[in-house]
């Protein structure tokens, strides 16, 4: 089924918001939170000594998952479980930066044991654990599940049962396959609809009789900070954690001209779910897959999103893809994005002039070659293939979800506030700045004046204005919603003042 923009944006921030939480929650797990009044920043440390922006095992488990399920597989599936073990063996040999005790013990038990029938064998293990141990349910396979649901958003049952075919490979407790569906049913509807209503939807794919306990575990969560649950390593705590710091968390009046946007309560709950203390990564991992795909990738900060990596050197743009390839059962749009090397340009004339404030940007379209640009880094507004730009450092590309079609934008005028501001942070960097969409002729100039806003103090009609006769005869035709929405923000605040 064909996906809108805005749903597509959705899928695409599952992976990417997980990511970010759980790079987010690194430096404090199982230490203190931030204290009061003082946000999370991705400085990295924690348990396995990350890099700033780098994240734990969450997300490595959860790319484990995502790189079967982008090439269409039905994760039910015998064959398709195999290879979502097999990579689990793998990166427990060779990627894995932190890894839980029970985790641990069920794949180092099948390590040696051959691919075909590794599924079957790693969920044996995982049954025999649970019957020695009498409890298997921590939150391993919860923090790993949202991209589950991207694969079967037209067919909730199939999810389901996905859902706990995959948990069931370490994690045999039923409680914990119950979460996993919960969850993953929350996400299917954040997509779908844009609402948080999936998690109760949930309750009715899992067994009548746990329903009631779940019921009594949500309700909770909705009554109590996330700090309540502070003993989240436990699977239903740790999904009440998580939806403790999504649920209660209001969300913030769109507002651009006051610099407040709705989307920013995807920030403000990871912020929240840090705050549970404890096993803090996990957490976020987890409140991360649904603030995803309820707000979208576009909602999701540029400056976690160009600091976000992590095994197998997987970066923001590769996230985004392999979740769009799950939702997109395997297959790239009609021009083989996301995939491709490389997108043509809509005009073969290319752009490269510099801005009328800042000689250091240079605005341009697809055809614009960075490096004869001069530029040191990319701020890419439209579709980009993966080597687009290979002679700019991977961490100097920014690549912004921005639609140039009124209506087709989750948050324009946060994406749009967010473009300017990452040009400015990478001009205060020192980079010579290559800003682009695809024609150059719409995206550019909108951001182009509002980065000009931003750093010289003009109002929004005097920026476009100046942009116009710029580049009137470049085919300047800045779509309505992008010249309202540039109009709409007040005074400017300074470059560096949110994140």
């Amino acid at each position: 089924m064909d996906r809108s923009a805005v749903q597509m944006d959705r899928v695409a921030g599952v992976l990417l918001a997980a990511a970010c939480g759980d790079a987010l929650g690194v430096p404090y797990e199982f230490a203190s939170p931030p204290p009061a009044g003082e946000v999370p920043r991705m400085s990295g440390g924690g348990l396995g000594d990350y890099a700033p922006g780098e994240y734990s095992d969450d997300t490595q488990m959860a790319v484990c998952i995502a790189e079967v399920a982008a090439t269409g597989a039905d994760l039910r599936e015998p064959w398709a479980l195999d290879r979502i073990a097999a990579n689990f063996v793998r990166w427990r040999a060779g990627g894995a930066t932190d890894i839980g005790v029970q985790t641990r013990q069920v794949l180092g038990s099948v390590r040696d044991h051959p691919i075909d029938g590794l599924g079957v064998a790693m969920r044996e293990a995982a049954r025999e654990l649970h019957e020695q141990t009498g409890r298997s349910a921590g939150n391993g396979s919860l923090m790993r599940t949202g991209v589950v649901a991207l694969a079967y958003l037209e067919d909730p049952e199939a999810m389901a049962e996905a859902a706990r075919a995959v948990s069931d490979l370490t994690h045999f407790d039923p409680l914990a396959g119950d979460a996993c569906v919960l969850w993953c049913a929350a996400v299917r509807r954040a997509v779908l609809d844009g609402t948080f209503d999936g998690l109760r939807e949930g309750l009715e794919l899992i067994p009548a009789e746990r329903r009631e306990q779940w019921v009594a575990a949500i309700d909770d969560a909705e009554r109590h900070e996330p700090s309540h649950f502070s003993g989240n390593g436990f699977v239903v705590t740790a999904l009440q954690a998580a939806w403790s710091a999504i649920s209660p968390t209001p969300v913030p009046a769109d507002d651009p001209a006051a610099g407040s946007f709705a989307c920013d309560h995807l920030r403000d709950a990871l912020y929240a779910a840090v705050g549970a203390g404890t096993d803090t990564d996990t957490v976020a991992a987890i409140a991360g897959a649904l603030l995803g795909a309820r707000w979208g990738a576009s909602a999701t900060p540029l400056k976690w999103q160009r600091a976000v990596h992590g095994w197998e050197r997987k970066r923001a743009a590769d996230l985004i893809a392999l979740a769009l390839l799950t939702a997109g059962g395997g297959k790239a749009d009609r021009v083989g994005w996301p995939g491709c090397d490389r997108m043509e340009g809509p005009i073969p004339q290319a752009l490269m002039t510099p801005h009328p404030d800042d000689d250091g940007v240079i605005l341009g379209n697809l055809v614009t070659d960075a490096v004869a640009a001069g530029a040191t880094a990319v701020v890419s507004l439209c579709r980009v293939g993966r080597a687009q730009f290979g002679r700019v450092p991977v961490e100097n590309q920014v690549q912004v979800w921005l639609v140039d079609q009124p209506g087709a934008n989750a948050n324009t005028a946060f994406a749009l506030d967010q473009a300017a501001r990452a040009v400015a942070a990478l001009r205060d960097e020192g980079h010579q700045v290559l800003l682009h969409c695809a024609a150059g002729q719409s995206r550019t100039p909108a951001v182009a004046a509002r980065y000009t806003m931003i750093r010289t103090g003009k109002d929004g009609r005097a920026a476009l204005d100046e942009m116009r006769s710029l580049l009137d005869g470049h085919g300047y035709y800045v779509n309505y919603e992008l010249r309202d929405v540039v109009a709409a923000f007040g005074t400017p605040r300074a470059a560096t003042g949110r994140e």
